[in-house]
């Protein structure tokens, strides 16, 4: 049985076999007692081991990190903290774990310790809680969309195209590089290359979701994408996954809607499917807490910063609203923003969106109308000529989690925009081609799925939310 079913079990008397990991184990006189853990539960079980029954030596490899299964009795535990543990009949210790070289002692590591163990993190209390979670998620995105009748679509890895224009790509090839093929004015002939031209790994699978929506409706993918910024923070990984939803018919306000229904519906799952782990995690998050100056700490507790998103209805203002509000804000009047706002035009940081949402609102913010030099060449140009038909969804503690917009369905529109950002039109004349053929207005967001991850779980680097982390100089395990 796992460890989940039998602590909620009281079916006292009952023959029980389970196996898991040692996490302590501690003897007195006649008894010995191990708390076992088979990554189903953020929960130990405590297993009793009479050592008159069951010699001292057949458990003397059960120490921390070991295999083991145990066959034994359930029986009520006269202990507080759980209503059932293990009387043990027989133990077997399936994988010793040599106490004296297992990095993973019964103490608090940090974090950037842990980081240099990935292949046994897994393990702790901590990183146990943090995939569970994430598990969750994963499924309620799915549940989400599929309730709703979106299909799922696999967009490619390996692309010939920039969909963000940001040219921070990872290079795919084959070719030799101690020998590259060359044409006669020097450039690399990547005509030769298993392609046939220059591919890279994907930074978005937006455009080819676009694709699919002028046909099915309404799709989303959730995949891996990659970005080769040389970015050591703790908000940047190079390999993360994205929740990128497309939908035919859809204008800005539907987008809108769709990002905040989405947003309260993971929240809520993992309130209701996760609390144990949330708990956990909170109490960790307190703690450390208390080592941080007052404005450095956290705006509120987990538990408490999840139900706040699930309570307010997001407030909705344009960048041109948001811009009078921090221009005119204590922090900018006094020169406490690290980035100034002194302009209309200026891109906000993430100090700015938070203090919309944490100091001026109190609550979740969507912000839209942001300035077209800015934004993305397949945005909607609005009426002004301006702005685009852009929003972020800004979250407390984190800023902006969700970036989206209206699509610009109208050909010559987007033939101009791509001219005037030096986006190749060659190149992507299969996207252009879609708006000859039957357009529509449409629209969609992506989010980054290991942000969400940072605001469910508190964690406060992207590198303890993702199992393995991809980032400069790092690609250890």
């Amino acid at each position: 049985m796992k460890i989940k079913e039998i602590l909620k079990s009281d079916k006292y008397g009952d023959q029980v076999v389970v196996k898991g990991w040692v996490r302590t184990k501690r003897t007195s006189k006649n008894v010995a007692f191990i708390a076992l853990n088979d990554g189903s539960t953020i929960h130990n079980v405590q297993v009793v081991v009479d050592l008159n029954e069951i010699s001292e030596e057949s458990i003397a490899e059960a120490t921390t990190g070991a295999s083991v299964a145990i066959e034994g009795i359930m029986i009520e535990s006269p202990g507080s903290g759980q209503n059932v543990e293990i009387s043990a009949k027989k133990v077997t210790v399936l994988g010793p774990a040599d106490p004296e070289v297992y990095p993973l002692q019964p103490k608090k590591h940090s974090l950037e310790f842990l980081r240099e163990k990935a292949h046994l993190r897994f393990r702790t209390n901590t990183f146990g809680a943090i995939t569970r979670v994430r598990h969750a998620m994963i499924y309620a995105i799915h549940k989400f969309f599929n309730d709703k009748g979106f299909y799922n679509i696999h967009t490619p890895i390996i692309t010939g195209s920039d969909a963000e224009g940001a040219g921070e790509m990872f290079r795919v090839t084959t070719l030799e590089l101690n020998n590259l093929p060359r044409k006669e004015d020097g450039s690399i002939n990547f005509e030769e290359d298993f392609f046939g031209k220059e591919t890279n790994l994907t930074v978005s699978g937006q455009l080819e979701a676009e694709l699919a929506a002028l046909a099915m409706g309404e799709v989303y993918t959730f995949g891996p994408t990659f970005r080769a910024e040389n970015s050591n923070t703790s908000r940047h990984l190079a390999e993360f996954w994205m929740i990128e939803p497309e939908m035919a018919f859809y204008d800005i306000h539907d987008d809108m809607d769709l990002a905040e229904e989405m947003l309260k519906y993971l929240i809520r799952y993992a309130l209701e499917n996760c609390m144990d782990d949330l708990q956990f995690l909170s109490k960790r998050l307190q703690e450390e807490e208390k080592n941080k100056k007052q404005e450095d700490r956290a705006p509120m507790e987990l538990i408490e910063k999840l139900k706040f998103v699930l309570e307010n209805d997001f407030e909705r203002i344009t960048y041109t609203e948001a811009i009078d509000i921090l221009r005119d804000s204590k922090p900018n009047k006094k020169g406490k923003f690290q980035f100034p706002v002194d302009k209309w035009g200026v891109d906000m940081q993430s100090e700015h969106e938070r203090y919309l949402v944490e100091k001026h609102f109190q609550k979740p913010v969507i912000v839209t109308g942001y300035p077209k030099e800015i934004k993305a060449f397949y945005m909607k140009v609005n009426e002004d000529n301006n702005t685009v038909r852009a929003m972020d969804v800004l979250f407390p503690g984190i800023g902006e989690i969700i970036g989206g917009s209206q699509r610009e369905e109208k050909y010559d529109v987007l033939l101009k925009r791509m001219e005037e950002m030096s986006v190749p039109a060659e190149e992507m004349w299969w996207y252009l081609e879609t708006r000859k053929f039957g357009t529509v207005p449409h629209a969609g967001f992506g989010l980054g799925f290991e942000r969400l991850m940072l605001f469910v779980t508190g964690m406060g680097n992207i590198r303890d939310v993702i199992p393995f982390p991809r980032t400069p100089q790092n690609a250890e395990f």
